[in-house]
Formats: structure tokens, C-alpha cells, sequence
């Protein structure tokens, strides 16, 4: 079995195995752990049909009644009693309606259960005690699933120390049963996993199952609905010009922004050109400055006018009646301390006063390049704004949020979730944004490598992970035209004009032919050393040390930008 003092579910034996040797006829087993999943029970179903008794507590809130306050977390350890995501392996065999069945039987007769209500209990533990007298106890943090157990592969690492001497055992036994036993911190839930497992075994009629697919498929506009219905009655949004301005398609992209930014703090609109995101920011706009919200629109310099003249008593400004108040700036103007922007005195700005910010052409801060020598754009815009102050909402708009990979994306979704990786556990179950599109790029690199044939989009749908898809879904609202014909009336609009075919012309460099081509004048710049852009590879081997401490520069994660990778890129 390997180390007898720790179980690591990979060179150092499995918990499963662990419990698999030590259960015997009339044995108790008591565990607490974050969930409890269908396929442990296939794994361990021998075993755990031996048992005399079955006590197990959730270490974080699931199944209970009343306190909803952790939602999020409640739900996906619910959804963890059918498999986790680890456990694909079980669920393609499509047994779980007999599986939970099975479990349903034996946990009538076996098992109580309890939760935490409004908690969380730190770490885990299993305690196996034999008629013998002989015990055994595991206390780590294992879930009890196939992963937790070690029999399916999994990313998490589970360390889990044993317990074999008598006094240990008995101490964490007394622990467990104290836990037990408070009846303000637990909550009997046995009733409510019943419930949920007849439902999963019960046989229901197609038309039924057809339904649940429908509201699981749009329950997400059902809320939009609520949400438009909020809207008209709160705050008289309806009533305003812009709202009235807006074709159906935008006011349907306008409600699903509101909704994503009161939900999870901001929201990219990624529309094709012409679409009018415009328009669909300065209803979201309003609506934000009808509750006394204070707007900022960060535009680069050369749209400002788009935005200056929905502010202006001008002939031209269509929205005159809305009379907007939000404050503008260029891009630029972030990384100014001083000066005038239109009239506003950069000096005395309250930049952590704004509840809304809107960036237009968002994808100028794709990049969050680390400087020693001054405040970028970038950090401007997250430390002194968005992170100071009142809690700031953020909306971006975008045709092109991603332009070379996809950590363009994460750098703008960084300012709705305030440079929190793990904002959307909760309200998205997504654990780590970073390594979700740090995923979804290998699976793209991989997917571009294929031969021309194979490299399809179907098959790269099937090859991103779930949870980049659903990254995309919480925090971005992305339309083409083409999708706008498909799905909306467009005879009040009018059809998008027919792109003609490109006609290619290839021309030389120049009519004379007095200058080389391309290719021979790259080939001449390869030659040269460009020694004046890499001096690190010219200084002495025992001067290097020095001169990178001076240079190199500490980035997020603790990780270092050195001087030698910075120029090696410019050359």
C-alpha cells in the first residue's frame, strides 16, 4: 500500500484501498468531507453493504433548507451527489439512474447524513472502527468520489495522513462525534438526497423530460424576461429616448448586459462592427445614471467625439432629452497626472467616486506589461479606479476582445472581477479563470497544429473545456450579423449590404525595380547581431547576476520578467 503515514492518491496508495483493507463485517465509518458523489458508492459498494453504521457530514453547505446565503457553493455540491467532472469515465456508461437506485436502497438503510448549515468545516477526515476494536482514521481533505478515493484521475492533489495508534483514533472519533452532535451547526439532510436520487431514478414521461430540457435550454431568458420587467417598473427606463431608439436585438443585448453586471460585476460586448454597441452602452448608461449611479467612459482619443456629442445642448445630439452627465476621457489621459481632458482638471479627479466605468474599444488593455519606471494605463485604470472607492460595476465594448491569444481576454475580464481568479466560483462555478483560459489555449494550440483536414470548428468545440465556454457565456455578449438575420425580424432594419469578393493585385515594390525584394532585404536584417538590443549577452558571466537584479522585473504570481527574455523579443 505504500507509506503507512500518508495516502496521496497517486505513488503513496490510495485512500480507497485504505478503506477497502481496514472495513469489515459490522464495521462504522464516519466521514466528513465536501461531498459525496454516485460513483463512490459504485466503487466501495462491496464494502460500504458490509457496514453496521454510515455517518457522513458535509464539510461545506449542501442539501440544506432555509439559509441560501451560499447559493453558488450550495449548488455545486449538490450537483457533485451525480459525478464530478473527473468522472466522466462512469457517467458515458449512462447506469446512473440503476447506480442511484442502488445507493438510494443503502442509504435507507444504512446512512445518516447531516450538512453544515452556513459554514465551512476545514479539512476532512474518514474513521473506520471495527468490532474487533481496531480502527483506522484518514484525516486530509478526499471527497468521497472516485477521484477523492483515487481511482479516477484527477488535477487536485489529496493528502491524507493515517491514523493508527489507539489514542489518536479515539481523540478524532470523540472530535467527529461532538460535531455530530450540534445540532446548531448541522442540519439532518438524508430526507433531501432521498428526494434527489428518486428523482434521478424515477421514470418520467417524454414529454415531461422534454419540458426540463426546455427550461434548463432558456431558463437564463426567463430571467432576462424578470429583469426587463424590472427595469419598466423601477425605474422609467422605458420612457427614455435611447431605450426607444433601440432595435429588438439591441434591447435584448442592453438587458443581458444589466443582468451580467448586477450579477457578477461587469459584462464585454463583443458585437460585430456596426451592430450599435454604441447605442446599447449609452442605454446601459442610462439606466445606471436613472439610480444616481456616476458614470466614467474611457474612449481613445480619436472616437471621443462619438461620445462627447450625447453630452453636448447640440443641434446633432439626437439624445438631447436623456441629458447624460457621464464624465469622459481618453484612453491616454490614464497616464496623465495633470492637465485638462475636454474640462475636466486631471489633478482633481475623484478616480475611486465611479460606479460605472464603460471602455470602449476594450481591447486596447489587453496587455498589463509590467513597468519600473511608471504607472501604466493598465494599473491606472485597475488600482486608482476600479479598485478604490465605492465597489465600481464595469462594462467593455469590444468587436475584437481577443486579438492574439487568449490571455487578451483574461486581462479585460480582470477588471470585472477586480484581479480576483477566483471571483466566479460561486456565482459561475468556474474555480480558476486563469486556468481555465490557460486550458482552453493548449486545447487551441493543439487543435491548430492539426492537419488541414481535421482542423474544423466542430472539432474544436469539442475539444475546448466546458468551463471557457461558460466563462464566455457569464461575462460576454457576442453577436454577428448573420446571427442577427437568423433570429430577429430585420424588415425594420433593413438586410446587411452583400459583401463582394476581394479582388487580388499584386504589384512589385516599384515600377523601376531599383529596390530588392522582400525576402532578400529580410534576409539581410537576420544577418545583423543588433548588439545595441541585447547587452545581456555581453556582459561578463560574473557581472550578469548584478545587472539582472538591477533590470529584471517581479510580475504577478511572483514570477519574474527577466532583462534577457525582454531582448530576445525586440530582436
Amino acid at each position: 500500500m505504500g507509506s503507512k503515514g500518508m495516502i496521496d492518491n497517486k505513488q503513496s496508495g490510495l485512500v480507497g484501498d485504505v478503506l477497502k483493507e481496514y472495513i469489515t463485517k459490522e464495521s462504522k465509518l464516519s466521514i466528513a468531507a465536501a461531498h459525496l458523489t454516485l460513483y463512490a458508492f459504485v466503487e466501495l459498494k462491496k464494502e460500504l453493504s458490509q457496514l453496521d453504521e454510515f455517518r457522513f457530514i458535509f464539510t461545506e453547505p449542501a442539501f440544506v433548507r432555509g439559509d441560501r446565503s451560499l447559493k453558488g457553493l450550495m449548488e455545486k455540491n449538490e450537483a457533485a451527489l451525480y459525478g464530478v467532472e473527473e468522472e466522466r469515465k462512469y457517467k458515458v456508461e449512462l447506469n446512473q439512474a440503476y447506480i442511484a437506485k442502488e445507493l438510494a436502497k443503502w442509504l435507507k438503510r444504512k446512512a445518516q447524513i447531516k450538512s453544515v448549515t452556513n459554514q465551512r468545516i476545514q479539512g476532512g477526515l474518514y474513521h473506520v472502527k471495527n468490532n474487533d476494536g481496531t480502527q483506522i482514521g484518514l484525516i486530509g481533505g478526499a471527497p468521497f468520489s472516485s477521484p477523492g478515493l483515487g481511482y479516477s484521475n484527477s488535477s487536485n492533489i489529496y493528502i491524507n495522513h493515517i491514523v493508527d495508534d489507539e489514542h489518536s483514533n479515539t481523540q478524532l472519533l470523540r472530535q467527529f462525534d461532538a460535531i455530530w452532535q450540534d445540532e446548531q451547526a448541522l442540519q439532518d439532510v438524508k430526507d433531501e438526497i432521498l428526494r434527489r436520487l428518486e428523482v434521478m431514478y424515477k421514470e418520467n414521461s417524454p414529454e415531461f423530460i422534454y419540458f426540463v430540457t426546455l427550461y434548463n435550454l432558456f431558463k437564463g431568458f426567463l430571467q432576462d424576461a424578470k429583469n426587463y420587467e424590472s427595469l419598466q417598473t423601477r425605474t422609467g427606463f422605458e420612457n427614455t429616448v435611447i431605450w426607444n431608439k433601440l432595435y429588438d436585438f439591441q434591447r435584448d443585448g442592453v438587458i443581458g448586459a444589466i443582468n451580467k453586471i448586477e450579477t457578477y460585476g461587469g459584462c464585454i460586448i463583443a458585437d460585430s462592427v456596426g451592430l450599435g454597441k454604441t447605442f446599447e452602452a449609452l442605454a446601459v448608461i442610462k439606466y445606471y445614471e436613472l439610480r444616481n449611479h456616476r458614470v466614467l467612459v474611457l474612449a481613445p482619443k480619436k472616437l471621443r467625439e462619438n461620445w462627447t456629442i450625447y453630452r453636448l445642448n447640440d443641434k446633432r445630439n439626437i439624445l438631447a432629452e436623456d441629458r447624460f452627465s457621464y464624465d469622459l476621457l481618453n484612453h491616454t489621459d490614464l497616464s496623465r497626472e495633470r492637465g485638462y481632458s475636454g474640462d475636466i482638471n486631471l489633478e482633481h479627479v475623484n478616480w475611486g467616486n465611479y460606479d460605472l466605468v464603460v471602455i470602449d474599444e476594450s481591447h486596447n488593455f489587453r496587455n498589463n506589461d509590467p513597468r519600473n519606471d511608471r504607472v501604466t494605463r493598465y494599473s491606472r485604470l485597475m488600482n486608482d479606479i476600479i479598485k478604490a472607492g465605492v465597489k465600481t460595476k464595469v462594462l467593455m465594448l469590444s468587436a475584437t476582445p481577443v486579438n492574439n491569444k487568449l490571455d487578451d481576454l483574461k486581462n479585460q475580464i480582470a477588471f470585472i472581477t477586480e484581479g480576483n481568479d477566483k471571483a466566479l466560483a460561486e456565482t459561475a462555478n468556474i474555480k480558476s479563470i486563469s486556468q481555465t483560459i490557460r486550458r482552453a489555449q493548449s486545447q487551441f494550440n493543439k487543435w491548430s497544429n492539426l492537419p488541414e483536414e481535421e482542423r474544423t470548428t466542430e472539432r474544436l468545440l469539442d475539444v475546448l473545456n466546458g468551463d471557457y465556454f461558460t466563462l464566455l457565456d457569464s461575462l460576454t455578449i457576442a453577436r454577428s450579423r448573420r446571427h442577427i438575420e437568423k433570429y430577429y425580424n430585420v424588415n425594420a432594419i433593413g438586410s446587411f449590404p452583400t459583401r463582394l469578393k476581394p479582388i487580388n493585385i499584386k504589384e512589385t515594390i516599384d515600377d523601376k525595380d531599383e529596390f530588392p525584394p522582400l525576402e532578400k532585404i529580410n534576409n539581410e536584417i537576420l544577418r545583423l547581431r543588433l548588439a545595441v538590443y541585447s547587452p545581456m549577452q555581453y556582459i561578463l558571466p560574473h557581472k550578469k547576476a548584478v545587472y539582472s537584479e538591477k533590470y529584471d522585473t517581479k510580475v504577478a504570481n511572483g514570477r519574474i520578467f527577466k532583462q534577457t527574455d525582454r531582448e530576445n523579443n525586440l530582436v
